[in-house]
């Protein structure tokens, strides 16, 4: 019982810890940061296990990790007032060309960022967007002006 009461409290830890990194950090990972999530990782695990390298612990912490995991989901799913807090908020950052600073600062977006995102959307420049959304997979999507 007590790798199970570890299992969801690392889950609960690494489950915090994706939400205050914030959507865009994540999406758009450097080497360092694939290092620092192994390193995370490899941390919690210790935690989670410490000693204990048995099959059955392996199988209760995993089923742990696994059935948090899907209840995360499902609640998202079942319950729309919890998904902004479990899954985000998509965020307006460009409307009718005027990057909006205010939501571009508060998620960490800088404006070459946004620039090259439009560049690789096939845009020539913000002035060729209508809105700019920053979703809550870190991407951005453009939706141009239309051409009338």
């Amino acid at each position: 019982m007590d790798l199970v009461i570890r299992a969801a409290v690392a889950f609960l830890f690494v489950y915090f810890l994706t939400r205050v990194i914030g959507r865009r950090e994540l999406s758009s990972m450097q080497p360092f940061d694939l290092i620092m999530l192994v390193m995370i990782g490899d941390l919690v695990q210790q935690g989670v296990t410490q000693n204990d390298f048995s099959v059955t612990g392996a199988l209760l912490v995993g089923g742990t990790i696994g059935l948090l995991t899907v209840f995360v989901s499902y609640a998202s799913y079942r319950f729309p007032r919890l998904r902004p807090m479990l899954d985000g908020d998509p965020v307006i950052v460009v409307e009718d060309g005027k990057p909006i600073d205010h939501n571009l600062r508060r998620n960490r977006v800088t404006l070459d960022e946004l620039a090259a995102a439009a560049r690789q959307s096939q845009l020539d420049s913000l002035d060729d967007v209508r809105w700019a959304v920053l979703e809550t997979n870190g991407k951005i999507s453009f939706i141009p002006r239309s051409a009338s």
